[in-house]
């Protein structure tokens, strides 16, 4: 399912047009991803939950030259699912 698959069912399931799910899914998105860049978390409760969580720098290895790489350290977006949406996918 991609963007345009979520904003049809929004629109579906909302009783509203196309182009005003587009926003509203659009929002939603734009949000999410300003609070992450701001550091916080995210908390949806019954669906899950987004942070940023940092990875420290390590040593890789080139696979074709078998050359050690330093690998920088990074931050990373995750998603936790919540107990709700584990227990209705488990189904």
């Amino acid at each position: 399912m991609n963007k345009a698959d979520i904003v049809t069912a929004v629109a579906e399931k909302a009783g509203i047009s196309k182009k005003d799910a587009e926003k509203a899914v659009g929002a939603v998105l734009e949000t999410i991803s300003e609070a992450l860049i701001a550091g916080d978390k995210v908390q949806l409760v019954g669906f899950g939950g987004f942070e940023v969580k940092e990875r420290a720098a390590r040593l890789g290895r080139n696979p074709r030259t078998k050359e050690s790489i330093e690998i920088p350290a990074s931050r990373t977006p995750v998603f936790k699912p919540g107990k709700s949406l584990k227990d209705a996918v488990a189904k």
